[in-house]
């Protein structure tokens, strides 16, 4: 069972980060949410790229990668699950709910320490939002952001098909919640309620600082409401909200290079973004 998964893993991962992403771009030309000044022939090449990069150094830095360190975790009998007796499917719906609390709670840490925010900053300064910013984050921080998740996988014993179903339905809803698409409001309204919805997570990358940090949550909703960083909508609107930061505004700041290079860059509006 531990080889099956090991093999098939990259081919459901793939496999379904094919289909959201095809599904997400015929969405967004259909029924957009807002129109875009900059389009995709000059933001698409970058973010793209940069999922590739990011999958060969994930591959390189830990070969095993999360699912791969749950079976080892099994093997040797780490975490908690290992550890204590539950049913098989309450340890995986545990896992995966364990697993969107950590990610909830680093996205919170990458906002607040300085360092951390030089590397995440690349993430929000797409001067649009559609399903490749939900792609784009820089290797480093995909490094980084590994290393807490196979820490937290070994210590929880979580089940390696729970570890599989999270990563690939983090993958699928950072995608959705990222997509410039337009849904009903009352079924957002509901929406939002099990899941994040794009409206809900467009706040996030607003320029007004007070948004951008707050609406953390990239699969559960809850957490945001739990801990008091729930914003309901931007104080501009979604089609009056300005996207990104108050710096790389400039449409070379898309290309791949320059996204490699944004964490070494100081700019010192950076230091006090935008409050409205």
């Amino acid at each position: 069972m531990s080889d099956l998964l090991l093999t098939h893993e990259p081919v459901v991962r793939g496999t379904v980060f094919i289909i959201v992403l095809l599904v997400m771009a015929v969405w967004e030309i259909v029924a957009n949410r807002r129109p875009q000044r900059i389009g995709r022939a000059r933001r698409w090449p970058g973010n793209l790229l940069i999922v590739i990069l990011d999958t060969l150094a994930v591959r390189l830095v830990f070969p095993l990668a999360a699912v791969g360190a749950a079976l080892v975790a099994s093997e040797q009998g780490w975490g908690l699950f290992n550890l204590v007796s539950v049913p098989g499917w309450l340890a995986i719906v545990a896992s995966v709910v364990a697993l969107d609390l950590a990610i909830y709670f680093q996205h919170r840490l990458f906002h607040a320490v300085p360092w951390l925010w030089r590397l995440h900053r690349m993430h929000h300064a797409d001067l649009e939002f559609d399903v490749t910013t939900g792609l784009r984050f820089h290797p480093l921080e995909i490094l980084l952001s590994m290393g807490i998740k196979l820490a937290v996988v070994t210590l929880l014993g979580a089940p390696a098909v729970g570890v599989l179903l999270f990563e690939v339905l983090l993958n699928a809803t950072s995608m959705f919640n990222h997509g410039n698409v337009r849904l009903p409001a009352r079924i957002d309204r509901w929406l939002r309620l099990i899941v994040v919805t794009p409206d809900m997570h467009r706040v996030h990358h607003s320029i007004i600082r007070q948004e951008t940090d707050s609406n953390f949550g990239f699969n559960l909703p809850w957490w945001d409401r739990l801990f008091g960083t729930y914003r309901d909508q931007p104080s501009a609107g979604h089609l009056g909200m300005t996207i990104g930061i108050e710096d790389f505004r400039e449409a070379h700041d898309l290309r791949l290079d320059r996204m490699l290079l944004q964490p070494f860059v100081n700019p010192p509006q950076d230091v006090n973004r935008q409050q409205p």
